[in-house]
């Protein structure tokens, strides 16, 4: 199941879970998906051919469906400001344009954007990651269906952070580069459990915490790893920070993240946190490029 903690007061939060994920009552579905009903109205009686036709028509409308799900870079969960916002003719709706252009232009060079753009009360600050084991067309794709569901979900707010699979994009009226964000955190767990859930928590941890020994210290501030769990198979781990923050704050975020998996994702087979400036995940099956 999703679950979430410690939005500031004037934040409005929506996800969109995968399917197998279940979602906390305080919280609203934002469908990632629209499913396609085609009604079957006829006013004579069709022929052989004429079914085949209309089979042909809707196997394909259905193929279509199935192949837009897959590349979607789902779950979606984002975090959007209630209490500010901004009109189209307001100087920081300028400034948040030019700054998601020159993110989506820096973030697939380097996996990572960090950019100011305006003055004063016009000024937006903003920042992109992409997950460091996905090819620079991956993250391209990532940022610009991050943009898209800015627009849809956040529309006019002036403080808004949106995490998908493989990539993070924030903005806001402030400066927060450099700071640990430790406002917002949400968990996203399978709902599949295994028998011994205490040596899964336990191993989960060991692993985790020896993935933040290799990532604070690295310049990408990224890191996976394995590691074998007899009968139970394989486990898979991922842990990033952005790179605004320092080695240490890395190490910082990512253990305070450690620390609240026992409440959210005890025994369970798969989890993940997100969080503003670091998020791990963890499953019994690789999910992430490890050439």
């Amino acid at each position: 199941m999703l679950g979430f903690s410690g939005p500031p007061a004037d934040a409005q939060t929506s996800a969109g879970p995968p399917p197998h994920a279940g979602l906390l009552p305080d919280h609203r579905l934002t469908p990632l998906f629209r499913v396609l009903f085609i009604p079957e109205i006829s006013i004579f009686k069709p022929s052989p051919s004429h079914k085949m036709k209309k089979f042909l028509i809707i196997l394909v409308l259905l193929l279509a469906l199935c192949c837009s799900a897959a590349t979607s870079h789902s779950p979606v969960l984002s975090s959007c400001s209630s209490s500010r916002n901004y009109s189209s003719d307001d100087q920081f709706s300028t400034s948040l344009s030019k700054l998601m252009r020159l993110l989506l232009l820096e973030a697939p060079t380097i996996g990572f954007g960090l950019r100011s753009i305006g003055h004063g009360e016009g000024r937006a600050f903003g920042l992109a990651m992409c997950r460091g084991d996905i090819p620079s067309s991956a993250c391209t794709a990532c940022v610009h269906e991050a943009n898209d569901h800015i627009i849809h979900h956040c529309p006019s707010k002036k403080e808004v952070t949106i995490w998908l699979d493989h990539c993070l994009v924030r903005y806001a009226d402030r400066k927060f580069f450099g700071e640990i964000d430790d406002s917002l955190k949400f968990f996203v767990t399978d709902n599949r459990t295994v028998s011994q859930k205490s040596v899964l928590d336990d191993k989960v941890e060991e692993l985790m915490k020896r993935l933040v020994k290799t990532a604070y210290l690295t310049p990408l501030l990224f890191a996976t790893g394995e590691m074998q769990l007899g009968g139970m198979g394989e486990l898979f781990g991922l842990v990033q920070c952005t790179k605004d923050l320092s080695g240490g704050d890395c190490k910082s975020c990512l253990n305070a993240a450690i620390a609240k998996l026992p409440s959210y994702c005890h025994g369970v087979r798969g989890g993940s946190v997100f969080g503003g400036s670091c998020n791990l995940r963890y499953e019994l099956y690789p999910f992430y490029d490890s050439s």
